[in-house]
Formats: structure tokens, sequence, C-alpha cells
């Protein structure tokens, strides 16, 4: 493998944070000595339709504040055994690339990974600023496992969700009666 890179930039909306999510920003988090984590569609004035993934900007799939998302990423990775100097957890409009250089630093390691058209265009936009990049992963979309669209659903209708997100999360998703506030909101 090779040595960490200084600083490395991992990305995802985390509208709830499931253990893929987690498994996803651990191994960024192996690439690299200081992981920063971008919080994407921070808030509605952040976020654009994509023809790539036409649901991602709908308010429906983004009931969670940006600062439950950072909390929980920074109760996984803490639970995980990730130092908290160790990662930055940030707000990140991805889909502004004219944004980036106000949240991450640019001369990072961008990590993502590929499952979808979505994936593909996070790529463009990276490479369309010359960021260098690493992909973690890319698989078929049927191969890509939890969802939080999953992960809500389930939250939603009372089915069986804790298995499927950190403990971490799971306390701070009780604490907050997520399960009650998605069943409210239709899921």
């Amino acid at each position: 493998m090779t040595p960490p890179v200084p600083i490395g930039v991992i990305h995802g909306r985390f509208q709830v944070l499931h253990n893929d999510q987690l498994r996803y920003l651990l191994a960024g988090r192996a690439r690299c000595r200081h992981l920063v984590v971008g919080v994407t569609n921070p808030d509605p004035g952040h976020s654009r339709p994509e023809a790539a993934d036409p649901n991602r900007s709908d308010p429906a799939a983004n009931p969670l504040t940006y600062f439950e998302r950072q909390a929980m990423v920074r109760a996984a990775l803490t639970a995980a055994g990730t130092a908290e100097a160790d990662f930055t957890v940030v707000p990140f409009p991805v889909s502004l690339p004219a944004l980036y250089r106000y949240y991450v630093p640019l001369d990072a390691l961008f990590f993502l990974t590929i499952y979808d058209a979505w994936g593909r265009r996070k790529r463009e936009y990276f490479e369309s600023l010359g960021l260098r990049i690493e992909v973690l992963w890319d698989v078929a979309p049927e191969q890509k496992g939890l969802s939080g669209t999953d992960v809500r659903r389930c939250m939603a209708s009372g089915g069986p969700w804790k298995a499927l997100v950190p403990p971490a999360v799971a306390t701070l998703a009780e604490r907050w009666d997520l399960p009650a506030r998605l069943a409210m909101a239709g899921g």
C-alpha cells in the first residue's frame, strides 16, 4: 500500500450515516494522515438538481441538518478509533465546484466511490478542477449495499434499523427521535 498522503478529502450526504458509509470513511482515513470529511448538500442553498441523480436535492431526501450529520460523522469516526485531531468535518457543496476552494484544501487527495452516473458526475467535477483523485471502489449499482434511503425508510416504518448504522449513530438517532421524525415526514 502507498504511504498515507498528508491530507485526504472524502464526502457524502450521510442522511443517515450507515455502516457502509463508515467503511468508506475508514477506507479514506487509512490512506491519509488527516481526513477532511465534506458533508454534501449542507443546506438548501448549496444543493442543486443533478440529472445524474435527480432525487439527491429533493428536500425529502435531505431531512437531517448539517449539524446532525456532522455530529454523526464525528461520533462514528471517534467510536471507530479515529482521534478527533486526525479528521475535520466541513460543509461541502459538491454540485458547486467553484466553491470547493472555500471549504477544502484543493491540494489534497480526493477520494470517491463510483456506483452510478452520479459517481461519474462527481469524478467529472473533480477532474474539471484538476484535483488528484483516488477511486476507492467502482462497482455496479446492485453491489452498492446500503443506502441512506434504505435506512430512512426502515426507521420511518418502524423496521429494524439499528444494525444498519454504527452504534454511535444509533445513539444520536434515538436522542434526536429520528425514527418518529422521519415517520411524521413520510419517510
